[in-house]
C-alpha cells in the first residue's frame, strides 16, 4: 500500500468560528484517534492533502504525519477513517484518522471494481453492481487500492459472489462470502398497453313511475270525500 508524508500542525483552539477561519486559510482541521490515548487535534494544508488522495494514492493510503510538539518533531502513522465534504462545493471540510502500527493487522473497506465485459451485457442484459466495498483484515502494508472482479463469464441470470473473488494472499475477507457482488439482469421489456375499443353504452330508458301515495295520506283523502258527501 502506498505511503505519503503529510506535514501537520497541532491545534488547541475549538469552535465553529475558528474552524471556518482555518478553511478560509486553505487549512483542513482533523483529528487522530488511537485506542487508549487522547485524541489529537491537528491541521494541515488542503491542497497537499487533496492532491495526495485524489490524484496520487487514493483514500486507502498510509499517511505518515509529522508535526512539531514543543521542541521535538513527532511522527505518527495513520490511515484515513473518514473524510467530510461540503455537500454544495464538494470541498473537504474535515478529516478523521486512525493511528496504526505497521506490524498490527487492521480492518478496512476496499472498493470492488469490475474487470472486462460480461457475456450477458453483450446479449442485452443489464449488469448490476450490488456490493461496492469489501471488508478485509490485513497488515496496513498489504491493503490493496481495490479488489478486481472478473465479470467476463457472467451470462444473463448469473451471479458473482464474494467467495468468487480472487483476493491477494495475506488478506482475510470478513464480508459474508455468499453476498452478491455483481448480477446480470434480463433486458427490460417495455409493456405496451393496447387500447380495446368499447361499444358506446346506450343510455337506459327512464321510466317515470307514479309516486305511490303514503297510506295515511290516502285515508285522510277518503275521509274528506265521505264528509263532503254527508254535507250534500
Amino acid at each position: 500500500m502506498e505511503q505519503i508524508k503529510l506535514e501537520a500542525q497541532l491545534r488547541n483552539e475549538k469552535g465553529k468560528g475558528y474552524l471556518k477561519s482555518l478553511r478560509r486559510d486553505n487549512l483542513i482541521p482533523a483529528v487522530v484517534y488511537r485506542k487508549g490515548e487522547k485524541t489529537l487535534s491537528i491541521k494541515f494544508d488542503k491542497k497537499v492533502f487533496y492532491k495526495a488522495i485524489h490524484t496520487q494514492a487514493g483514500e486507502n493510503v498510509i499517511i505518515n504525519l509529522t508535526f512539531d510538539k514543543g521542541s521535538k518533531i513527532k511522527n505518527k502513522t495513520a490511515i484515513i477513517k473518514e473524510i467530510q465534504y461540503n455537500p454544495i462545493t464538494d470541498e473537504i471540510v474535515h478529516a478523521d484518522f486512525n493511528q496504526i502500527s505497521l506490524t498490527e493487522k487492521i480492518v478496512v473497506n476496499v472498493p470492488i471494481i469490475s474487470k472486462g465485459e460480461s457475456i450477458g451485457s453483450k446479449d442485452g442484459g443489464v449488469l448490476a453492481h450490488v456490493l461496492r466495498e469489501l471488508q478485509i483484515e490485513c497488515l496496513p502494508t498489504n491493503i490493496p487500492q481495490s479488489i478486481e472482479a472478473d465479470i467476463t463469464s457472467l451470462n444473463i441470470g448469473d451471479l458473482l459472489h464474494v467467495k468468487d473473488l480472487l483476493v491477494p494472499s495475506g488478506i482475510k475477507v470478513i464480508t459474508d462470502p455468499d453476498s452478491v457482488v455483481f448480477s446480470v439482469e434480463p433486458p427490460m421489456v417495455e409493456k405496451v398497453e393496447v387500447a380495446v375499443p368499447t361499444e358506446e353504452a346506450e343510455e337506459p330508458e327512464v321510466i317515470k313511475q307514479k309516486k305511490e301515495m303514503p297510506e295515511e295520506e290516502e285515508e285522510e283523502k277518503e275521509k274528506a270525500k265521505e264528509a263532503k258527501k254527508e254535507k250534500e
